[in-house]
């Protein structure tokens, strides 16, 4: 019973299934990031340095610039095979969860230079999507698993001197969720947040064809606060407020580009991702529960999630009016075996991308990109998993579109 109320309910709330990350996050949230990998830290000439590298804002030219961003993301039905442990019972199946697709947003503006200062702000989505199942054994704890993610950033960015520049932000991070599970017992809940954070980023430029980078996203604990309803059959045993917090976990990028002389630049970035801080799940509830089920509702539960070390690669060409992009990017899961669970079944993975931005004139600018991510299968033992897992998962591919439009004034 404990599997089933309260084994992964959390997540629902704060981290369902954006698979295409390690983890719960989404990197890659502009055209350009897109077709790079979000290898565009150091060498960023675009309105999305607001986000991935605010200190940048200092090295373009002199003017507003604005882009808008729509991106498709579309995540393939993960397929398991094997059984999992159910109140207490063995339950089998060969099932796949449900496909998803999402249209995404994303806005970016850096002003003009004033007084030796620039500022920026972005509007993202950073993480979450949905996990989806419809037969057991997934069902009975991961039903349905749905996050919505908004970030607003404003940043600002000052030289420190000709070759050295800073940018810091301010992160306003939005979030809502929605968790469903069907069996002996269920749950209906909802949950929303509004939570801070910031940012801070150095640029350098010892030569005109060499560009470092240093950026910092804080992490942000998302203090999810709802409804939750709790039946075993068909009686109702809590309806009322609930709690939870989980990490939006810190991320430290250190980027390295070189311009050759053909105008095609070579970026390397390596980034890590401090999901250490997702060590356990823990509820609060604004009314008592009763006795029979506080050891289950109230125990904390271990995830002990690992930091990762994510690298990726980006290729810039530029022509006259054309601007041709390629990336790479080797991503590794924050989850280990023993906290792996059916809304969230990660597992390490490589993705490849490529896209293009067109001059339409000195003002306009059109981008097309797309990203491929490819998902390992994962293989996890009863013995070494806290949830008796005990099986492979499958086809956990995600392809990724952004079509943008670039204007500046």
């Amino acid at each position: 019973m404990k599997n089933i109320l309260l084994k992964t309910v959390a997540l629902s709330l704060v981290a369902s299934s954006a698979i295409y990350a390690g983890g719960y996050k989404i990197p890659e949230t502009s055209t350009n990031a897109i077709a790079l990998s979000a290898a565009n830290i150091a060498h960023n000439k675009s309105a999305d340095a607001a986000y991935y590298n605010p200190a940048n804002m200092m090295f373009m030219k002199n003017e507003n610039a604005l882009e808008a961003d729509l991106i498709y993301v579309g995540l393939s039905p993960v397929k398991f095979k094997g059984s999992a442990d159910v109140a207490g019972t063995t339950v089998s199946g060969d099932i796949s969860a449900q496909s998803e697709s999402f249209i995404l947003p994303s806005i970016n503006y850096v002003s003009s230079e004033f007084d030796n200062v620039r500022v920026g702000l972005s509007i993202s989505v950073p993480g979450g999507l949905s996990k989806r199942w419809n037969n057991s054994p997934a069902k009975d704890s991961a039903k349905e698993f749905t996050l919505e993610v908004v970030e607003v950033n404003p940043t600002v960015a000052f030289k420190l001197s000709k070759n050295l520049s800073m940018g810091l932000g301010f992160r306003a991070i939005s979030s809502k969720g929605v968790v469903k599970s069907t069996s002996l017992a269920s749950r209906d809940m909802t949950g929303d947040s509004l939570n801070y954070g910031y940012n801070l980023a150095l640029s350098y430029r010892p030569i005109n064809a060499l560009e470092v980078a240093l950026t910092y996203r804080s992490n942000v604990d998302l203090t999810e606060k709802g409804n939750a309803k709790l039946n075993i059959g068909a009686a109702k045993v809590y309806d009322g407020g609930a709690n939870v917090t989980v990490p939006l976990p810190a991320t430290l990028s250190l980027a390295l580009a070189y311009t050759l002389s053909t105008k095609t630049t070579l970026e390397f970035v390596y980034e890590k991702n401090y999901w250490s801080a997702y060590s356990s799940l823990d509820f609060g509830y604004v009314s008592s529960i009763p006795l029979i089920i506080q050891p289950v509702m109230d125990a904390p539960i271990a995830k002990n999630w690992n930091d990762t070390n994510t690298y990726r690669l980006g290729i810039t060409q530029e022509l006259d009016n054309l601007t041709l992009m390629a990336g790479a990017v080797i991503d590794n899961s924050p989850v280990p075996d023993s906290s792996l669970s059916f809304e969230l079944p990660d597992s390490n993975s490589l993705s490849l991308s490529f896209g293009g931005r067109y001059k339409l004139n000195d003002k306009m600018s059109i981008g097309l990109s797309t990203l491929y991510s490819m998902r390992d299968n994962r293989t996890i033992k009863a013995v070494d998993n806290n949830n008796k897992i005990d099986g492979k998962f499958s086809n956990a591919d995600v392809l990724m579109v952004s079509a943008g439009f670039g204007y500046k004034f």
